[in-house]
């Protein structure tokens, strides 16, 4: 399933963020944006570049991940509103975006890639970041 291109994928060398769960298909890292409490991202760990790439049972596994983690964010978190996205235009591997939004935050209602509206931070301490990757690693491994 691997693809040919993966020699320069940010995705397939070592992450910089912390890995909050993984299994053998896929892995959970917090973004922790300073803005976006609980901003996660649900990579695929072999290189495949476009979902139809899949074969259905791994696409159900990866979309069942992607909407379990939005539940324990909308859960956890309570934000205003949770954006799913997956675009790949820079990194092509098969990654998606979780990010809960608030009212307060820099971009709302737009998209957190377009031109800022406030300087709000929204940022977990270290504490609060530590509880969260436990309920999401209680809550995805009962």
């Amino acid at each position: 399933m691997k693809s040919l291109n993966s020699d320069n994928c940010a995705l397939c060398s070592s992450q910089k963020y912390p890995i909050i769960w993984a299994n053998n298909l896929l892995r959970i890292v917090l973004i922790n944006d300073q803005n976006y409490r609980g901003y996660c991202r649900v990579d695929l760990i072999n290189h495949v570049k476009e979902m139809a790439d899949l074969d259905e049972e791994t696409r159900n596994e990866f979309m069942g991940v992607i909407f379990k983690t939005e539940k324990i964010i909308k859960e956890y978190l309570q934000p205003d509103k949770i954006n799913l996205a997956s675009l790949g235009n820079i990194t092509p591997h098969l990654h998606w975006h979780i990010i809960p939004r608030y009212l307060s935050d820099n971009h709302f209602p737009d998209s957190i890639w377009s031109e800022k509206k406030r300087n709000a931070i929204n940022k977990f301490s270290k504490v609060q970041e530590l509880e969260f990757i436990k309920y999401v690693n209680n809550k995805l491994n009962p």
